[in-house]
């Protein structure tokens, strides 16, 4: 099964907050290091066996406040005809079960989700129009959308003489980081080997992603520690995710290498040998 047990050991790191000593970043740089990266369109199964194409977009995006919603509407006035499959839909946004704000769900995917067959692809049309206007991912999209696979929490922490610090919790959004929905989930990409095949680790490839949740001073630091980590051969805890995945990549390039090492050795045994005169002739 390419998803590996979520059971396994990570490296954390703490530092203070250059610019608000009154804040703690507690980083999991057993996921920062790793080398996930997102596959959709590129073998994503998609959450559902039965919405293959959808990827993490059939149940919507929830808002994380009033300022969140606003911004993403504000982006969605953007969309022209050849961004957006569901251009000219009036109400893109409604409240779940609980009352909380997301973007509609239409057709059985996010009311943003272009699908397949649409002219200018399949895939997020906010995620599209970031691209094209050369903005930010975090610019456009909901936060949560953007955030994933990342995930940031916040706990209050009192120290034994009586002071205390706000802890930001910077890690990897795991299936489980979805609630007892995350049971129901059928497939999963943050701790599957399918999706750890990114050629740059995580901290630089979603650097946008990580100074929007941190600072820039802070993922300065952050980098720092990823690069004595990752100078120090990537240890402890590994992700084992991107372990597993590196594996099956280099017995697959052993199999390839063995398989034209055959094929080159049965070439020269068919060629007929020179004959003697033939050969004193050279």
């Amino acid at each position: 099964m390419p998803e590996v047990n979520l059971n396994f050991p990570r490296a954390w790191v703490e530092f203070t907050d250059p610019v608000d000593d009154g804040q703690v970043f507690r980083c999991d740089l057993t996921w920062l290091t790793s080398n996930w990266m997102c596959i959709f369109g590129s073998g994503c199964k998609g959450i559902y066996a039965d919405r293959p194409d959808d990827g993490c977009c059939t149940l919507g995006a929830h808002f994380s406040d009033k300022a969140d919603e606003k911004r993403v509407k504000q982006w969605a006035k953007e969309l022209g005809p050849d961004d957006w499959q569901y251009y000219g839909t009036e109400k893109v946004t409604e409240k779940d079960e609980d009352g909380g704000r997301k973007t509609r769900v239409v057709d059985g995917g996010c009311v943003f989700l272009n699908r397949p067959g649409f002219p200018s692809g399949t895939g997020c049309s906010l995620h599209k129009l970031a691209l094209d206007r050369g903005v930010s991912i975090v610019k456009t999209k909901p936060d949560v959308c953007w955030q994933l696979p990342t995930r940031r929490t916040y706990r209050h922490v009192d120290r034994p003489d009586g002071t205390e610090y706000l802890e930001i919790i910077v890690g990897e959004y795991e299936r489980a980081g979805w609630g007892a929905g995350g049971h129901d989930l059928d497939w999963y990409c943050t701790s599957n080997t399918e999706a750890h095949v990114g050629t740059r680790p995580v901290y630089l490839s979603n650097r946008d992603e990580l100074v929007e949740l941190m600072g820039e001073a802070a993922y300065a630091e952050l980098c720092r520690l990823c690069e004595d980590r990752l100078a120090g051969g990537n240890r402890p805890a590994p992700h084992p995710a991107t372990v597993e995945a590196a594996a099956l990549a280099a017995a697959a390039a052993k199999k390839t290498t063995a398989k034209g090492a055959t094929a080159k050795k049965a070439t020269k045994a068919s060629r007929p040998a020179p004959s003697r005169k033939a050969s004193r002739k050279r």
